[in-house]
């Protein structure tokens, strides 16, 4: 239980205060897993078709269109909707209760913890010789999926006010290249069959155990980083007690600003996380892709999504400030969403692909950077929790919808709907939102809002 307890430091004081370097190794190891599965989610779906729980459940969503009039890659896009979104509605139910619980015993008592439910889960998926089974290992990793919300906490508590948005700059970097090299790692070890064809037992391996067996080790190896390497950035007792039970809420006790960037990214999210679940199905569709070539896309916007977050935030946001910078992201997202709709050539595809994940880079950590710099500092797990719950809800609902949509009324409709309402909505929540006094610029204001 020593691993659990929090180091006897105070990270409020400024001698005190770790660098950030060890909790961006963590945020990259748990990208790395994260992503690890983004690539394989087509073929995943193609080998447990036979399975009897799917087969009844493809049975069901078949009954409900006239025979013939949807194809089967369509059918599956629905079913892997379904499947993404039942790992973010965890995510979305106990992610408030991961960030409250970081705010009362610390920051690395609760890594720990949900960073050993995501090695289970990985585990469990490694030998899902059924479809029920895998079902199982996606609800635990959802349910253990505060890891992020409560590393970004963590990296706000060690941020002063005006270095907030290069802090989550740096976070988006760690994604970003975790993103690069997960998706890559996936797409290799799908190379990699250690399935026995013969064998029908529940537990046994699959063409994807070695890529779940990676994702566990990652896991393990983030576990002895974080004993090892990342001290206590949080001063446990120091924030007001909550209530630990998952509930849905909107951040209204922390004030309207706080509500409008969590609305404007809830909103964003549904666009975001409704293209990125649906376009591998959308290339495997229009381009004849392998997993392979779904991963060097991946890659490839991992690859984006760092050097941007990397390179272009820090200045950007200085120069214009956080929201603007968000807006402009946003306005890049519209347009790469309406070019991707539309592209036939795979030229033309990278290309909008590009330009809309240059928007996301500049979008999500800059409302991140928002609510933080709107939220009082010791209760930034509970701000960032909450943040991260309506996040994992819009992820629930995004690839739902956009699947549902890609099922019902072709590929290019949800990328289009996804620009002309959802983004939309978000840009002018983060229009209307004014910033606190001391959100930019004020070197005492990480001291005036200290506890």
């Amino acid at each position: 239980m020593a691993a659990l307890e929090p180091r006897p430091s105070d990270p409020g004081s400024p001698k005190a205060r770790p660098g950030l370097g060890p909790l961006l190794v963590t945020l990259f190891l748990d990208l790395l897993g994260f992503s690890i599965i983004f690539p394989l989610f087509p073929q995943i779906l193609e080998w447990y078709q036979d399975d009897p729980l799917m087969v009844q459940v493809i049975s069901l969503i078949e009954s409900l269109v006239p025979e013939g009039e949807i194809d089967d890659d369509r059918v599956r896009t629905l079913f892997g909707g379904l499947l993404g979104s039942l790992y973010a509605i965890v995510q979305f139910l106990f992610s408030p209760f991961w960030g409250s619980l970081s705010d009362r015993w610390g920051r690395r008592p609760v890594l720990i913890l949900t960073i050993s439910g995501i090695a289970l889960a990985n585990l469990l998926w490694a030998v899902s010789g059924s479809f029920l089974l895998l079902v199982l290992s996606r609800i635990l990793a959802g349910g253990m999926g505060g890891n992020i919300a409560t590393a970004t906490a963590a990296v706000a508590d060690l941020t002063p006010r005006e270095e907030r948005a290069r802090g989550m700059g740096l976070v988006g970097a760690a994604f970003g290249i975790g993103f690069i090299l997960g998706p890559a790692v996936g797409g290799a070890c799908s190379l990699i069959d250690i399935s026995s064809p013969e064998s029908t037992a529940m537990f046994r391996w699959t063409p994807f155990s070695v890529a779940a067996l990676a994702a566990t080790l990652l896991s393990l190896l983030n576990l002895l980083w974080i004993h090892y390497r990342l001290p206590e950035t949080h001063t446990p007792g120091t924030s007001p007690a909550r209530p630990l039970r998952p509930r849905i809420e909107i951040g209204r006790r922390w004030g309207m600003e706080v509500v409008k960037i969590n609305l404007a990214n809830f909103f964003f999210l549904i666009a975001f996380s409704g293209m990125e679940f649906t376009i591998s199905f959308l290339v495997r569709r229009r381009f004849n892709w392998d997993s392979w070539d779904i991963a060097k896309m991946f890659v490839m916007v991992g690859l984006i999504l760092a050097i941007a977050q990397g390179t272009a935030v820090r200045p950007l946001s200085r120069r214009i400030g956080e929201r603007k910078v968000a807006m402009l992201g946003m306005v890049l997202t519209m347009a790469g969403l309406i070019g991707i709709s539309q592209a036939s050539g795979v030229l033309y595809f990278l290309a909008t692909l590009a330009l809309l994940t240059i928007g996301g880079a500049f979008t999500m950590p800059l409302l991140s950077a928002l609510v933080s710099l709107d939220a009082p500092a010791a209760e930034q797990g509970a701000v960032l929790g909450v943040f991260r719950s309506l996040g994992s809800l819009a992820r629930a609902i995004g690839p739902l919808a956009a699947a549902s949509i890609y099922w019902r009324l072709g590929p290019e409709i949800p990328y289009l709907l996804s620009a002309v309402i959802f983004v939309p909505l978000g840009l002018f929540l983060v229009f209307l939102h004014r910033q606190t006094p001391t959100s930019r610029g004020d070197p005492l204001a990480d001291h005036k809002t200290s506890p």
